[in-house]
C-alpha cells in the first residue's frame, strides 16, 4: 500500500506556535488544490469542539480541519487529556470518554492508546493526499520517551518525518533547537528533516548567523524564519490568557474570570473582536472590576473544584456586588451550574459524593450524571429571536424554577434559566456567539452601539492571510519534499 504524504511538526516546547503553524500551512496546501487532513495523536486541553461524528478533540484541531475546509472528526485528535485535577485527567479516546486517570498511571494506558492512534491516523489518511501532523509539547523531554504516542513515539510508528519548531520570540532559539538536537536519541534525532524558526520581530535578516549557526550545530536544513504573524488575535485563543482586551475605546465591558480549570473559553472569541467592547480576563488574585457591564461565568472541567476556586479568590463576594449594582451575569455550562442553589454529585464523578452549594444566583440545582452530552445544535435565542448554532459538552442535568424561563430555543427544547429581572441567565450552549446577527441583537441590549461583525468571515480571512504570510517566509515546497520523503 502506497503511503500517504506525511509531516509531523515538534516543537522545541510549548507554545511555540505548532497549532498556528499548521493551520497556516494546511490553508495554504489546500489553495493548492491539495486533499489535507490534520491530526495530532495527543492533545492536552480542556477547550474542546465537538465534532460531526458525535465526539469531542481539542479546539485547535477543529480550527486546522476549518482550514482544510472539512468538518472536523475525531480522528483528527484520537486522544484528548482533559485535566481535573493538579494529579488527574480525563482520558478521550477516539472522541469518547475512556477513563479518568492519575498520572502516574497514564503511562500504563498508553499502548491501548496507540492502537487507537495508530487507527484514527491511517483512517484519516486514506481521505488525504497530505497529513499533518501536529506533535506536543517537546520531543527534548527524553524522560517520556518510553512508550511515548504524542512525539517521537507516534513519529517511529508511523514512519513519519519530523520538522522542527522553536520560538524566537521568547529568546534562546539557538540553544532550543541545538539543544534538542544534542538530547535525542540517534534514531529520532535522524527522524528530524529540517528546523524553523517562528515569531520573529522585526527584519528576519538580522537572523541570518543566528541561522546559521543552527545549521551548523544540528546538521539539518532549515525552512525558514517566519516573522510575527499580528493578526493571530483573530483567531480562536489557544490559551485564555491570549485574549487579551480590545485597546479601543468600549460601549461594553465584559470580564471573566480564569477558573483553574477553564474550559471552552474560546466562547468569547467573536466577542473580543467587536468594536467598543471590551473583554477582559480576571487571573487569579484580582478582584472583579467594578465597572463591568456583565460577567461572564466560563465553562469549567471541574465545575464544584472550580466553584471552590472561585470562592477562593473571593470573586464571590465581587459577585454578589456586582449583581447588587444592577449588573447582569451569564453562566455557560459550569458556569451556569455554579449560580445555581447547590450541585448534587451522588455518583462522584467529579470527587468525593456530596452536594455543594452554589452561588444562589439563579432559583435551579444541578444534579451530575454519568451520561455527556455531546451534541451540535441549532436554535433560537428568545430574547432577540436571532438564531443561533453551537454545541452542547457536558455533564449534569439542571432543574429548578428558574428553567421555566429558558434562555434559548433548540429545536423545540427549551434550554436555560434566568432570573424573574433577566438580570441573571445561565444556559449550556457554547458557541452561541458566533452567530452574527444574535451577538449584534445581544451587545445592542447591553448598551454597545458597534455594527455587526461577520465573524466566520473574519477567521477565514485570517486563516488565508496567515496561509499568504507562511508562502512568504516559510519554504512550503521544501516540507512537501520532505513529506514524500524527496
Amino acid at each position: 500500500m502506497t503511503r500517504t504524504p506525511a509531516v509531523m511538526l515538534q516543537g522545541t516546547g510549548s507554545n511555540v506556535g505548532k497549532s498556528m503553524l499548521v493551520a497556516g500551512i494546511a490553508r495554504a496546501l489546500m489553495r493548492r488544490g491539495l486533499r489535507v487532513r490534520p491530526f495530532k495523536p495527543q492533545n492536552m486541553s480542556n477547550n474542546a469542539a465537538v465534532t460531526v461524528d458525535g465526539g469531542e478533540i481539542g479546539r485547535a484541531q477543529a480550527l486546522q480541519a476549518r482550514a482544510c475546509g472539512v468538518n472536523p472528526i475525531t480522528d483528527m485528535n484520537p486522544v484528548l487529556l482533559k485535566p481535573e485535577s493538579e494529579k488527574g485527567a480525563q482520558v478521550i479516546l477516539q472522541g469518547q470518554r475512556l477513563t479518568t486517570v492519575k498520572a502516574r498511571a497514564y503511562a500504563a494506558l498508553k499502548p491501548r492508546l496507540m492502537e487507537g492512534v495508530l487507527e484514527s491516523y491511517h483512517r484519516l489518511a486514506a481521505q488525504a493526499d497530505i497529513v499533518l501532523i501536529e506533535g506536543a509539547g517537546s520531543p527534548a523531554e527524553v524522560n517520556l520517551r518510553a512508550g511515548d504516542i504524542a512525539n517521537m513515539g507516534f513519529a517511529e510508528a508511523a514512519d513519519v518525518p519530523v520538522v522542527l519548531a522553536g520560538c524566537i520570540d521568547r529568546g534562546g532559539v539557538i540553544a532550543q533547537i541545538v539543544g534538542t538536537h544534542t538530547v535525542l536519541p540517534d534514531a529520532d534525532r535522524n527522524r528530524v528533516k529540517a528546523f524553523l524558526v517562528n515569531k520573529f520581530r522585526g527584519d528576519p535578516t538580522l537572523f541570518d548567523d543566528g541561522y546559521d549557526a543552527i545549521v551548523q550545530g544540528t546538521g539539518w536544513c532549515g525552512l525558514g524564519v517566519v516573522p510575527w504573524f499580528a493578526d493571530a488575535h483573530k483567531l480562536p485563543a489557544e490559551d485564555a490568557a491570549d485574549i487579551r482586551p480590545n485597546a479601543e475605546g468600549r460601549d461594553v465591558k465584559i470580564v471573566c474570570p480564569m477558573l483553574a480549570r477553564i474550559a471552552n473559553f474560546d466562547d468569547l472569541d467573536p466577542l473580543k473582536q467587536a468594536p467598543g467592547v471590551s473583554v477582559e480576563m480576571i487571573p487569579p488574585g484580582r478582584p472583579l472590576p467594578g465597572d463591568a457591564h456583565i460577567v461572564i461565568l466560563p465553562g469549567s472541567k471541574s465545575t464544584v473544584g472550580d466553584l471552590a476556586f472561585l470562592r477562593d479568590q473571593g470573586w464571590d463576594i465581587d459577585l454578589l456586588a456586582h449583581v447588587r449594582r444592577g449588573g447582569r451575569v451569564l453562566g455557560i455550562c459550569g458556569g451556569y451550574q455554579m449560580l445555581g442553589q447547590e450541585i448534587s454529585d451522588p455518583c462522584g464523578i467529579e470527587g468525593r459524593p456530596g452536594t455543594t452549594p452554589g452561588l444562589g444566583l439563579l432559583n435551579v440545582v444541578t444534579e451530575m450524571v454519568p451520561d455527556k452530552t455531546l451534541t451540535r445544535v441549532t436554535g433560537t435565542d428568545l430574547a432577540t429571536w436571532e438564531p443561533i448554532e453551537g454545541y452542547e459538552i457536558h455533564i449534569g442535568r439542571t432543574t429548578g424554577p428558574d428553567t421555566e424561563r429558558p434562555v434559548v430555543d433548540i429545536d423545540g427544547r427549551p434550554q436555560g434559566a434566568q432570573s424573574a429581572s433577566g438580570q441573571i441567565q445561565g444556559v449550556y450552549l457554547h458557541g452561541l456567539f458566533t452567530s452574527d446577527s444574535f451577538r449584534t441583537a445581544w451587545l445592542r441590549n447591553l448598551g454597545a452601539r458597534s455594527p455587526e461583525l461577520g465573524y466566520e468571515q473574519a477567521v477565514d480571512a485570517t486563516l488565508d492571510a496567515l496561509a499568504k504570510h507562511l508562502e512568504e517566509h516559510l519554504n512550503i515546497d521544501g516540507l512537501l519534499d520532505i513529506a514524500h520523503g524527496r
